[in-house]
């Protein structure tokens, strides 16, 4: 059995390795991607990101497993409250999640559209994308399901999608100098969700 992670134990070779490909993707760009700047960018001996990456693809998977392992860290969802805690809960959880995504985070938005848009090409990156991606979709599904939703899969997906298109905006769309705060954007999940489930 694997250790569990904490805030002081080091990063792996492929944590580092996800860490630098998604600060080039950030500043550079996909062009930007290579195994050699990865190696630059995390400080390895030339050579290091091609024996853990041999290809293209290789080297794109380990970013987006990268990213969905601290995407995940940022937005818990794990932490998302029971439906016997109530809506304002629930609300207070999402609210403060996709704050702290917003305000301390940006970056990461930024990269997880250079990932999304390269998965648009690339069939094969596709699959392995949305796959990766499912350990959000599944636990919204469930927690809609829990509030009492009559369609949870579609209730999710409208949920995930308001809380992607509001990201968008404030990473790279019109709301970038913008970003809602935390009590705007707990009135925007309470209407959301009140709109859904019908309370």
């Amino acid at each position: 059995m694997t250790a569990a992670r904490t805030p002081d134990t080091p990063p792996t070779r492929a944590e580092r390795i996800g860490d630098a490909a998604l600060d080039l993707l950030v500043e550079r760009g996909m062009r930007g991607l290579t195994h050699r700047a990865v190696d630059e960018r995390a400080g390895l001996p030339q050579g290091s990101t091609s024996n853990h990456a041999r290809t293209r693809q290789a080297l794109l998977e380990t970013a987006v497993r990268r990213q969905v392992q601290r995407e995940a860290a940022v937005l818990t969802p794990d932490e998302l409250p029971s439906a016997d805690a109530g809506p304002e809960a629930l609300v207070d959880a999402l609210a403060l999640a996709l704050h702290r995504y917003l305000t301390d985070h940006r970056a990461l938005l930024v990269s997880r559209y250079e990932l999304a848009l390269e998965a648009t090409r690339r069939p094969e990156l596709r699959t392995f994308f949305d796959t990766a991606g499912w350990v959000f979709h599944a636990p919204v599904t469930a927690m809609m399901a829990e509030a009492g939703s009559p369609a949870p899969e579609r209730h999710a997906l409208s949920l995930i999608a308001w809380c992607e298109g509001l990201m968008f905006s404030c990473a790279a769309g019109s709301f970038h100098a913008a970003v809602p705060g935390l009590a705007e954007l707990r009135t925007g999940f309470a209407e959301l969700l009140r709109g859904l489930l019908g309370r």
